[in-house]
């Protein structure tokens, strides 16, 4: 892990609120994130783990305040691009973003333009062809490259999308409901990639309501109910029966194994 003493967080927000329709749908007191860390952020649908995440990103502003609600390496005006350098995203919805029949590696390499796909007015040179491939390689679809990412299967297409997100090798990769809509098969291979990517040096951030996506790399837990950070700490200590029942207001059972957490409901 990155030693921290000595740099800014990668991400603090303190007093941040996001506001709708004249509605606040999320209000961070404080939250800080350090460079290295691999963290998941866990709460029902509707809580508001995607406004967080679209915050950290820059896609959503805060309102103003006087000291900057929301600070990347201690700096309140870092640009989008350097932001988006620095942390990949793979989101569920994306997937459902792609309308037009193109190869695999087209969507891949479009990471590079910030499009799902290359345009026209770009080419893609043969170093960057060269990168598309060896990421394909390491997450073993490179099978899969020539092929329609229209014909794909849901679990094969969520791992295109993640080869997208490491073309400009960032340092942080985020995981926005990662498994929604995947069978067994698709989500092994996603929760394997994020466990073979700690391992390569990534960092995580992990957005999800199932505690089984929660790798035992990650060692902290963020949980957000009705737009307000719920609880913060360690995994052990916040996946427990009562605490989860707590955030989801339905009783639950949470079972613990070598590292992984699962969800057992109990009717």
């Amino acid at each position: 892990m990155t030693d921290v003493k000595n740099e800014a967080p990668l991400i603090q927000l303190t007093d941040a609120i996001v506001r709708r329709d004249g509605k606040n749908i999320l209000e961070v007191d404080s939250f800080v994130l350090h460079s290295g860390e691999n963290i998941a952020l866990l709460g029902p649908n509707g809580a508001g783990k995607s406004t967080f995440i679209r915050l950290i990103t820059r896609e959503d502003f805060p309102l103003y305040r006087d000291n900057p609600p929301v600070l990347f390496r201690g700096n309140d005006r870092t640009p989008l691009q350097e932001t988006k350098k620095v942390l990949g995203v793979v989101s569920s919805t994306m997937q459902d973003q792609i309308t037009v029949h193109l190869p695999a590696k087209d969507i891949v390499a479009g990471g590079l333009f910030g499009t799902l796909g290359v345009p026209q007015m770009y080419r893609v040179t043969p170093e960057s062809q060269q990168r598309v491939m060896e990421i394909l390689e390491m997450l073993g679809v490179a099978d899969l490259a020539e092929r329609d990412i229209k014909t794909l299967s849901t679990g094969q297409a969520r791992r295109i999308l993640l080869a997208r997100a490491l073309i400009h090798d960032p340092e942080v990769l985020v995981f926005d409901e990662p498994t929604t809509g995947l069978d067994p098969e698709g989500m092994y291979y996603v929760r394997k990639s994020m466990r073979d990517l700690v391992e390569r040096g990534k960092s995580i951030i992990l957005v999800t309501h199932y505690p089984e996506d929660i790798i035992p790399e990650i060692e902290r837990v963020v949980m957000i109910k009705e737009g307000k950070l719920f609880d913060d700490g360690k995994k052990e200590e916040l996946l427990t029966s009562a605490r989860m029942s707590e955030l989801f207001n339905v009783p639950l059972r949470i079972i613990e194994q070598d590292g992984y957490f699962s969800l057992v409901s109990e009717y």
